[in-house]
């Protein structure tokens, strides 16, 4: 088994905190989610998350003009210069300082940062190859508190900030003899964000209290007038000297004055307000927390702590629209290119909309899990996963979009396990508010409700492979409850245990159960042989996990003392066992007594799961580690680290001796008057952080693992969202039986002498993905019959896998669909004496036509339905109007079919 899983996504957060940025097109948004980033394609409905991370949650985000550049700065300053073309790190540089906002020229020559009350300009990074991309220019002074917002004139000549002192100030990004540092005040509150008029110095500024000043200024943009040169050797030499004395370079310093002499404000610009508006008239929004400014059609949006957003249009501040999306504050908004779509983001509840205001309606709308997710599952084809939370609610995403298409917010309490059944259209969840729900995914509905006799709280979920008998495990009673899925009666509660239920799990091949409680045993329960006790195994410790191997001939249990054992159940005999509690690598919180070494000993893995193959195992726990072993030698194979986010709480195995002082730990310092967001409601037992607290950290933490069915992929329910790891084939170099003779050039000779399936068998053997595509592609479709019935039965699964990972990209469906046939009916009977070897890429197979079978048929039905209306608009013209009457009759009927049917000839490009 290869081990080239390589991460490939996160689903479940859409948003975390910081500003959201359209890109140059205005059809993609970038939002950053926690120490990550992730870019939303609005027009095809997809999303991807950038294989790239900083070390802390990331707080403000700069896209260069162009599209092709990103500037990401994390809670301490660390920054990244990304590529948005290659995915990829291209510079690191430490602003040693909290910054506040970043922002990109309109040129995309400089960048302006601002930390503290000071503002940075710097050059920008050009496309030529520098030592330091990052190089001051200049350092503006002015304000006396921290600033808050940036934003450029339209010819890159000035830059205005927003401070916390309620002033504003315009500087000039050079030296102009007119215009060298202007200050603005006029506000009662914090400034929330400043907007320069389009091609204009005036300027608008907005407050935390819903105040909005109109600046006007005496001076275009053209009459800005540059102050001329006065360097002297005298000055050269010293500035040279001071810069050697420096270990980096300076730059040069501007120092601004709130209150500047007659002489010093003489033949230099003025700014005069003209008005002021408040957004507040009747006293119901409060606390304006965000705002965007779209300079071409004058739009203005202002985002407010009650989650109300405002449309206002400018400069005679007209009210277009007011609505309502959310009951927390609105942290961001970001509008595209054009004007038509607005983004909001809402830090408290994971929230990311992107509004179309001028016909209402929303382009995405998508929301996380508000707590922890705890749950995950796979459908058997491996296109969704379904995900349980603590916030009670079941969300279900799509694989290849990375969107959650349903939420099911029935359940009163957290969710503690979701499945699939085996039909994969209908998802099982358990909660602790004593339900156990079914729910369809083709009308989206609850169907079924389990309840037990007495209120019960349900800690664990299984169904058996037919999808008729739904087992579910109490924390409270020790009991196992088991319903009919086709009648929702009690069938019968299976007593035994004598301690809480903690997993369940069905033999994928027999009608078995197993169970595993934490009075040290795992029982086996006949379900066709009344319910009866077939085994019970004991443990040296409490059980924690229980999983079937896929061929169901094996049983993996995980115990609290650290233990992975497997067993051949049909003979009770233990086959094997992993120590792996030194795997798990704990790391150490902020307030632990104890060392992460000695922490480690009562930890354990709390969830486990085969791979498809069933030569593999995959193990989790309270670590930032997912373990990866091989069964048969029991041997750690790999480890995962699925965060490097140092926001988190236990990633670090040692502490900072910087941060102890004789008084204990800086983290129990409650620094600040509670921020933006307020102090949170303290909550007693909460175990992931202290909610009084005004800053707490979220423990890092592996709730639950699963592999895809495909093979191809596995996912992880953690503390950052739902991670997804895939296989990266692009990224290695994985020969097969290679010999001296097989090279790409003795391959197209090959090919060129119509030897088909040599040309196909040395292909696979230097297993080049480009190469095998080209010769499978040359082979005529009249051939494909005969080569597929000469092809070596050791390279028919090949071929069939390359054919589910060519179906995703290739538009030769028919082609591929011709070659899969033919392979399946000429050696079907062959494939089925290792059926349970194949399965993962059989299944890979079938999510790969099932994915294409959907949208044609779509497409197909809209076709049909085009068709028949143009047909009967025909019929009922003709019935109404008969030829002879009308002799231009037939010519207006062939004109309106014609015009339907080039609309269908449009909609089948267009897919």
């Amino acid at each position: 088994m290869r081990f080239a899983y390589r991460f490939s996504g996160l689903l479940g957060t859409v948003y975390r905190r910081g500003n959201l940025s359209f890109t140059r097109d205005g059809n993609s948004l970038l939002s950053p989610v926690g120490n990550r980033i992730s870019l939303f394609d609005l027009k095809n409905n997809k999303c991807e998350t950038f294989p790239l991370a900083t070390r802390l949650n990331i707080v403000c985000v700069g896209l260069s003009p162009d599209g092709s550049l990103a500037i990401l700065i994390d809670e301490e300053g660390a920054a990244l210069l990304v590529s948005l073309i290659g995915k990829c790190v291209i510079h690191q540089f430490y602003f040693h300082k909290p910054v506040h906002s970043v922002s990109f020229s309109p040129d995309g020559k400089k960048f302006v940062v601002t930390k503290d009350n000071l503002a940075y300009l710097y050059h920008a990074p050009g496309k030529k190859r520098e030592f330091n991309a990052f190089v001051l220019d200049k350092t503006y002074y002015g304000p006396y508190d921290e600033t808050t917002c940036i934003d450029w004139t339209d010819d890159s000549k000035c830059f205005a900030v927003g401070s916390k002192d309620m002033s504003t100030w315009v500087f000039g990004a050079e030296r102009w003899a007119n215009l060298i540092y202007y200050s603005l005040g006029g506000h009662k509150d914090v400034i929330v964000a400043c907007f320069f008029e389009e091609n204009s110095l005036d300027l608008y500024t907005i407050s935390q209290d819903a105040a909005l000043c109109v600046w006007q200024c005496d001076t275009e943009l053209d009459g800005l007038k540059p102050m001329p040169p006065k360097d002297t050797a005298k000055e050269k030499k010293a500035a040279e000297d001071d810069e050697e004395l420096l270990e980096e370079p300076k730059g040069e310093e501007i120092h601004g004055k709130a209150d500047p002499s007659e002489q010093e404000t003489r033949n230099k610009v003025k700014y005069s307000r003209v008005a002021k508006y408040f957004f507040n008239k009747e006293g119901d929004f409060n606390n304006l927390t965000a705002a965007a400014y779209h300079k071409k059609t004058h739009l203005l949006v202002t985002g407010f702590a009650s989650g109300v957003f405002h449309l206002h249009e400018l400069p005679d501040f007209n009210l277009i629209h007011s609505l309502s999306i959310s009951d927390q504050r609105i942290a961001s908004i970001s509008i595209n290119c054009t004007g038509d779509w607005i983004a909001f983001g809402c830090s408290g509840l994971g929230q990311l909309l992107v509004w179309e205001w001028q016909s209402e309606s929303y382009v995405l709308k998508q929301q996380g899990h508000f707590n922890s997710m705890v749950s995950l599952a796979y459908s058997p084809d491996g296109q969704y996963i379904v995900t349980g939370g603590e916030d009670g609610k079941v969300k279900v995403w799509n694989t290849s979009s990375s969107f959650c298409f349903v939420t099911f917010t029935e359940h009163n309490s957290g969710v503690t396990a979701v499945t699939f059944t085996s039909t994969g259209y209908v998802v099982l969840s358990a909660s602790l508010d004593g339900t156990v729900r079914a729910f369809d995914l083709h009308r989206y509905r609850n169907f079924r409700t389990f309840t037990s006799p007495r209120p019960r709280q349900f800690s664990c979920l299984a169904v058996d492979s037919s999808g008729e008998i739904v087992a579910a495990g109490s924390q409270d009673s020790f009991e196992i409850f088991i319903w009919s899925m086709q009648s929702g009666r009690l069938l019968d509660v299976l007593a035994g245990h004598e301690g809480p239920i903690s997993s369940l799990s069905f033999n994928p091949m027999k009608c078995v159960l197993a169970s595993a409680s934490w009075d040290k045993t795992v029982k086996l329960w006949d379900m066709l042989d009344s319910w009866r006790t077939k085994e019970t195994f004991i443990m040296n410790s409490d059980v924690l996990i229980v999983a079937f191997r896929p061929d169901g001939k094996e049983l993996a249990v995980a115990a609290l003392d650290g233990q992975i054992t497997f067993w051949d159940h049909e003979n009770a005999v233990q086959t094997g066992s992993i120590e792996g509690r030194h795997d798990l690598q704990m790391g150490r919180k902020e307030l632990d007594k104890i060392t992460a070494k000695q922490a480690a000993k009562g930890k354990s893995f709390t969830t486990l799961c085969y791979s498809a193959d069933g030569q593999s195992i995959l193990a989790g726990g309270l670590s930032k580690f997912v373990c990866i072993y091989n069964v048969k030698e029991q041997i750690l194979m790999k480890k995962f680290e699925i965060s490097c986010n140092h926001s988190l709480d236990a990633m670090e195995e040692y502490l900072d001796r910087r941060k102890m002082t004789e008084f204990g730990s800086m983290a129990l310092i409650d620094e600040g008057g509670g921020g933006d967001e307020g102090v949170a409601i303290p909550l007693p037992g909460v175990k992931r952080g202290d909610m009084s607290y005004r800053h707490f950290k979220p423990e890092i933490r592996v709730t639950c693992v699963r592999f895809c069915p495909t093979g191809r992929s596995w996912a992880a329910t953690t503390t950052e969202g739902l991670l997804l790891y895939s296989l990266d084939s692009g990224l290695i170099f994985d020969p097969f039986e290679l010999d001296i003779d097989v090279t790409p050039s003795n391959i197209h000779k090959t090919l060129s002498q119509k030897e088909y399936t040599t040309a196909i068998v040395m292909a696979f053997k230097l297993n080049e993905k480009k190469l095998i595509q080209e010769v499978i592609e040359a082979v005529p479709s009249s051939e494909v019959d005969v080569v597929c019935s000469s092809l070596p039965d050791l390279y028919v699964e090949k071929v069939l896998e390359f054919l589910a990972s060519a179906f995703e990209t290739s538009c030769h469906l028919e082609f591929y669909l011709i070659w899969a046939h033919k392979l399946l009916m000429l050696h079907g009977q062959k494939l089925k004496t290792r059926s349970v070897k194949l399965l993962p890429v059989i299944q890979f197979l079938q999510k790969s036509i099932q994915r294409h079978f959907e949208d044609v048929s779509k497409l197909c039905e809209w076709n049909i339905y085009n068709i028949k209306y143009a047909l009967a608009i025909s019929q009922q013209r003709g019935m109404k109007r008969p030829a002879e009457e009308t002799p231009g009759h037939e010519e207006e009927l062939d004109s309106d079919s014609d015009y339907l049917m080039q609309e269908v000839h449009k909609n089948n490009l267009s897919s």
